[in-house]
């Protein structure tokens, strides 16, 4: 879809809106003034040019909000496709024109109230329906508002000037300041800082950029500025590579054939027949006309999906509010009743299976004259004056245990192997394996236990103190999600940009099915439809641009909230409290509201079974089905399949 298809939709529900509220508002006094209702409530409200102006506001509701319907209904007769506009169509033509002749002289009984109310409900129905499908087209929106707006080109002399984005070609030289967006792809002519790019390819850690490193477009650099030689812009980017893998997969998506078009498409060639047969019928059995008519009126009535309309729309409506409450953002309602069928989910790692950040995973000391805790005081007060992101998380860690952080005198660097400093009177070191190994002191033997750790060193006065580790955190919630997807069947597979010891030491700890390491965007499009071509219906959770592509060209595509907005407007599902056991929550869920949809279905189809024959007259003379007792039956299946609607909330506690 779009951008013009994408605002003719918005239109379209801001035209069902409209048209419901202006239909409910004249519905009122029509059913306030129906003798029927007045009746069953035991009240009188009578008064001189009633039926007139019950005739005036119904013709109102009938051509206002009946337009849409009647409009459709004309589309579907012209393309030969007979459904639910047809249905609706035949039903409120019907009952408008018999009512309206029986308000000009013709023997019989009104239909006014069960037209507007007609109307009423199948209007409210479809504007739920269509504000429940909006939003595919965002996708690619997000994408290109990763880019910013603005570069920063130097020119031949020197000078500095801002242009726009788009405006920028191969060759340019940019500047990016600290913590900017990059504006396109390109290489480092000057400076050195760590680049964040997990939004991009699902790496991790920031990566450290200097001179001759490409950058991508859309990541973030980090506290110093860059000097960039522009490789690549506009359709050639990077981005636009992804933004064009998201519009295929998308448009590659099968449409699922809504059940409740098909029971009206049924249910309308049974009315019109039965609805035919119950006039010729008694004409011919030589009842008068106005007996034959009523019997016809009263099956299109009782054929007329009130319940129908409802049983998808309000199910949807119900289950996404629950949802939306349990943290499940529901986009796409056809893939979340298809989640029942998952057989094979693949996960990012990064900030989805895992935190997307660095921890500290372990503390552990080699001198017994200073504990775990002098380790970290001390490491987090040498590493507060480093932008690297491990000396950043080991500083963030201290602070969240509310550890005092000592002073730091003397303090220098040690050109890629680490930093120095004295503290309280001691030489500390936090230093890397390659420092140890230069100065041939032994690497402790439990240091690598785990291969997805980063371990840096502590030495104080020259003896080796201890270590820390680090690592990408997995979520504690993340082992009970896998079991309990594993233990529905269904094989879990992870797929991330990270390099194959970490995704190992990863996958085995939380015992996966299998995982692949390295893996680009359009690789992790090939392990999906892998994965489909064996048979699999196939689940895909990320938080990442680069699982952008993935998201749109799985079955269902799951999104961790926590992530960017690209993800989630590529995904079907949105996981808003970022816990993967809101996944195996969403599958469950969805198998339960998948049921209440057949259950109404069921219901509001089967309940004409029974009830149409009788509004032909089957029993006459011994029982005969008034329009006006057939109008509370279809109310009453309504109500059922309402009712029916809300018991999904037990579903989701």
């Amino acid at each position: 879809m779009g951008a013009s298809g994408h605002d003719h939709h918005r239109m379209m529900i801001e035209d069902f809106k409209k048209r419901f509220w202006v239909s409910l508002i004249l519905c009122i006094p029509i059913v306030i003034l129906a003798p029927m209702i007045q009746e069953l409530l035991g009240y009188q409200f009578d008064f001189t040019g009633r039926d007139l102006v019950v005739f005036l506001l119904s013709s109102i509701v009938f051509f206002y909000g009946g337009f849409p319907f009647l409009k459709g209904f004309f589309n579907e007769v012209k393309g030969k496709t007979p459904g639910m506009m047809t249905l609706i169509s035949l039903a409120i033509i019907t009952a408008y024109a018999y009512s309206a002749a029986v308000t000009f002289g013709l023997g019989g009984k009104t239909f006014f109230w069960e037209l507007a109310t007609l109307i009423v409900i199948m209007l409210l129905g479809h504007w739920i329906e269509m504000k429940s499908i909006l939003g595919a087209s965002k996708a690619l929106e997000k994408l290109a508002d990763l880019m910013p707006s603005v570069a920063h080109i130097i020119r031949e002399d020197g000078e500095m000037e801002d242009v726009a984005t788009q405006n920028l070609k191969k060759g340019d030289i940019i500047l990016i300041k600290a913590n900017e967006k990059v504006p396109a792809d390109g290489k480092v002519v000057k400076g050195t800082t760590y680049v964040n790019e997990s939004m991009l390819t699902g790496e991790s850690k920031p990566i450290e950029k200097k001179e001759n490193d490409y950058l991508i477009g859309g990541s973030i650099i980090g506290s110093s500025s860059l000097n960039v030689r522009v490789e690549k812009t506009g359709e050639d980017s990077y981005l636009s590579n992804v933004i064009k893998m998201v519009k295929e997969a998308q448009a590659s998506k099968s449409k699922t054939q809504n059940l409740a078009n098909k029971a009206a498409k049924w249910l309308t060639y049974i009315a019109i027949i039965a609805g035919g047969v119950t006039l010729t019928y008694w004409l011919l059995d030589g009842k008068p006309f106005v007996f034959a008519l009523e019997r016809m009126v009263t099956v299109l009535i009782i054929a007329c999906p009130h319940a129908l309309g409802l049983a998808i729309p309000l199910v949807v409506a119900i289950s996404t509010s629950i949802s939306a409450k349990n943290g499940l953002l529901i986009r796409n309602r056809t893939a979340f009743e298809d989640s029942r069928k998952i057989s094979a989910i693949v996960f990012d790692k990064t900030g989805t299976l895992t935190k997307g950040e660095f921890g500290v995973t372990r503390i552990e000391s080699k001198s017994t004259d200073h504990d775990k805790v002098q380790l970290i005081q001390m490491a987090a007060a040498l590493e507060q004056n480093s932008e690297h992101p491990i000396a950043q998380s080991i500083v963030r860690y201290a602070k969240n245990e509310a550890l005092d952080i000592p002073q730091v005198d003397n303090f220098e660097s040690i050109t890629a192997r680490g930093v120095k400093g004295t503290i309280k009177g001691k030489q500390v070191k936090v230093v890397s394996p390659k420092f140890l190994e230069e100065n041939k002191i032994s690497l402790p033997s439990d240091a690598y236990l785990n291969a997805a750790e980063t371990v840096i060193f502590i030495i104080i006065d020259d003896v080796l103190a201890g270590f820390i580790g680090l690592a990408d955190e997995i979520r504690a919630e993340s082992e009970q999600a896998v079991k309990t997807l594993q233990k529905n069947n269904i094989k879990v597979f992870m797929a991330t940009g990270d390099n194959k010891i970490v995704a190992k030491a990863v996958s085995e700890s939380l015992k996966l099915d299998g995982y692949f390491a390295e893996v680009l965007p359009h690789q992790k499009v090939e392990i999906i439809d892998d994965l489909k071509s064996k048979g699999h219906i196939v689940a895909m959770t990320g938080d990442g641009v680069n699982d952008a592509p993935a998201l749109a060209k799985a079955d269902i595509g799951i999104a961790i909230g926590s992530g960017t907005d690209v993800a989630n407007e590529t995904a079907d599902i949105i996981l808003v409290n970022s816990n993967p056991k809101d996944i195996s929550n969403l599958i469950l869920f969805g198998k339960a509201t998948y049921w209440k949809m057949v259950q109404n279905l069921i219901w509001a189809t089967g309940y004409n079974v029974i009830a149409i024959p009788l509004a032909a007259g089957v029993l006459y003379p011994a029982f005969v089905l008034t329009p006006a007792i057939g109008a509370v039956l279809m109310s009453l299946s309504t109500v059922i399949v309402a009712i029916n609607a809300q018991l999904l909330k037990l579903k989701l506690r």
